[in-house]
């Protein structure tokens, strides 16, 4: 079965400001210090997961997510 996409959802740990993403549906998970850095990370980790018989996905999404918590 051959995919179009992956899309990995993005979040930044506020207390050492690191990234951190995770693909929806695979078990692909990667770190970074810098936003270009987890492109990177993300980029082989795709290219690590899928073979030739997988059919590697010809796009890669970034979905940033940001959490807030209110006082109430």
């Amino acid at each position: 079965m051959s995919r179009t996409e992956v899309i990995f959802e993005v979040g930044e740990d506020e207390l050492d400001s690191r990234y951190s993403t995770s693909a929806l549906g695979f078990g692909i998970h990667t770190e970074g210090d810098t936003l270009d850095e987890l492109r990177g990370d993300d980029r082989e980790a795709v290219g690590s997961h899928f073979d030739e018989s997988m059919g590697r996905p010809c796009l890669t999404r970034l979905h940033y997510v940001s959490d807030e918590a209110l006082v109430v």
